[in-house]
């Protein structure tokens, strides 16, 4: 990864609070883990920024090798990243994922 790969990824991260690396966009996933991740931060009510990866293919190697995982989506909380869909869907599911947002000082819905 180029230096300025890492650098358009850490300014990207830096720039929201909550960022979704997926495959298409919000409005319109590419692919079924990227949707699930979607829906997931939609039904949690956390505003998010969906950064596509299709539309960049220095991101979308780049991405991979940021975080040493190897597969998107990616989601990013307040600098750290927290995991991809399976794991997003655990923690939503256990409740978790609510709970770290909060944790991190991010707005969630109340339910």
């Amino acid at each position: 990864m180029s230096d300025s790969t890492e650098q358009r990824i850490k300014d990207i991260i830096a720039g929201s609070d909550v960022v979704l690396f997926m495959k298409g966009v919000p409005g319109a996933p590419q692919c079924g883990f990227s949707a699930a991740v979607v829906q997931i931060l939609n039904e949690v009510g956390v505003t998010f920024t969906g950064i596509d990866v299709l539309a960049d293919p220095d991101i979308r190697a780049g991405i991979k090798t940021f975080s040493s995982w190897p597969t998107i989506p990616q989601l990013y909380v307040k600098g750290e990243f927290i995991g991809g869909c399976d794991i997003v869907r655990e923690m939503f599911e256990l409740r978790e994922l609510a709970a770290v947002l909060n944790d991190k000082g991010v707005a969630v819905a109340t339910s």
